[in-house]
C-alpha cells in the first residue's frame, strides 16, 4: 500500500516572484514546505538565473497547469549585443565577439522577422531531449548535434530601452514553448553583431502577475504557519482562458465518476469548457449535445 502523504489539502495557485540563483524546481519544494501543502507542481519553468512570475499549483490546482503552460507570456530582456556564448545567456563561455553596434532603428527592423508564427532552434544548452537525452547534457559533454527547429507564436515583440550601445531591453509576448534566449541569440545574428541574454524577467503568465507574486523571504517569514493562506488565488484561475457552463448538482456526482452529464452554457458543440457549481470548478471537457464529456475532474 502506497504511503499517504502528509500535509495540508490546499487546492489554488500562489504565485512567487523567483528571484535569480534558484531553479524553478527548489522554489516549489520550497513553497510545499512553508505551506505544508500535500501536492505542488509549477506551470512554465524559468532558468536558474531568470527572476518573475513562477505559477504554483496546490493539489487539485495542478490538474489545470496545462492551460496556464498553454497561455500567452510576457517577458522582458536584456540583449547584450557584440558577444556571442554558447548557453545564449551570460552564465556560458563567449564564443564569437564583433565591434559591430545596429542603430535603434535597425534594431526595430529586425524585430518583424521575429513575430508572428516564428520557427525558433531552442538552445544547445536546454532540456530538449535529442534520442532520449536532455540536449544541456550533451553540450556539457562537448558533444556536436542538431536540434529541430520548433514552431512559436510570438505576438509582440518590442524595443523598450537602449541602455548604451552594447545593451538593448526589449519585451515579448509569446505562445508556449518560447525560448528568449533562441530570441536574442537569433536577433545578434540577424543584426551581424551577435548577442545573448543578459537579465530576463517574465512579467506575466496567463492571468498571473509578476507584481502580485510573493517573495522567498514572505515564504520563510511565514512558514508553517497560514500567514500566507489568503494570498493562495482559487484552483479557477487556471482556467481562465476556457469558457464556463454551468453544472446542476444532478451532474455533480457523474462528472466527477468520469461520466458525461447534462450542463448549460452558451459554447460550441465540441469546444472544451469547464463546469461550474457554486462558483466550484467540478470538471473540464469537451460539450456535446447539451453535455460535458469530462477529460479532468476536481475533488476538494
Amino acid at each position: 500500500m502506497a504511503r499517504k502523504r502528509k500535509g495540508r489539502d490546499l487546492h489554488g495557485w500562489l504565485v512567487v516572484d523567483k528571484p535569480a540563483g534558484i531553479t524553478s524546481t527548489s522554489v516549489v519544494n520550497k513553497v510545499r514546505w512553508a505551506l505544508d501543502a500535500k501536492k505542488a507542481g509549477h506551470a512554465g519553468t524559468l532558468d536558474p538565473e531568470a527572476t518573475g512570475v513562477l505559477a504554483v499549483a496546490l493539489g487539485e490546482a495542478t490538474k489545470t497547469v496545462p492551460w496556464i503552460t498553454d497561455a500567452l507570456k510576457a517577458y522582458t530582456f536584456t540583449v547584450r549585443l557584440g558577444q556571442k556564448t554558447n548557453t545564449d545567456d551570460a552564465e556560458g563561455e563567449v564564443t564569437a565577439e564583433s565591434a559591430d553596434r545596429p542603430s535603434d532603428d535597425d534594431i526595430k527592423a529586425a524585430l518583424g522577422q521575429f513575430v508572428g508564427d516564428i520557427m525558433q532552434i531552442p538552445p544547445a544548452f536546454s532540456a530538449v531531449k535529442i534520442d532520449g537525452e536532455r540536449a544541456y547534457k550533451r553540450a556539457r559533454d562537448g558533444e556536436e548535434f542538431e536540434i529541430a527547429a520548433r514552431p512559436l507564436w510570438v505576438e509582440e515583440l518590442l524595443l523598450i530601452d537602449r541602455p548604451d550601445q552594447d545593451h538593448v531591453t526589449l519585451e515579448m509576448t509569446c505562445g508556449k514553448g518560447g525560448y528568449v534566449r533562441s530570441i536574442a541569440r537569433d536577433l545578434g545574428e540577424a543584426l551581424g553583431c551577435h548577442g545573448h541574454v543578459r537579465e530576463l524577467r517574465r512579467i506575466w503568465s496567463g492571468p498571473f502577475e509578476a507584481k502580485d507574486g510573493v517573495s522567498l523571504e514572505q515564504l520563510d517569514e511565514h512558514a508553517k504557519t497560514d500567514g500566507l493562506d489568503h494570498l493562495i488565488l482559487p484552483l479557477e484561475a487556471g482556467l481562465d482562458d476556457l469558457p464556463r457552463v454551468h453544472c446542476p448538482e444532478s451532474s455533480i456526482t457523474k462528472l466527477r465518476n468520469g461520466n458525461p452529464a447534462m450542463v448549460m452554457g452558451d459554447v460550441e458543440y465540441g469546444e472544451e469548457c469547464w463546469a461550474d457549481h457554486g462558483g466550484q470548478a467540478i470538471a473540464v471537457g469537451v460539450f456535446k449535445s447539451g453535455e460535458l464529456h469530462p477529460t479532468r475532474v476536481f475533488v476538494r
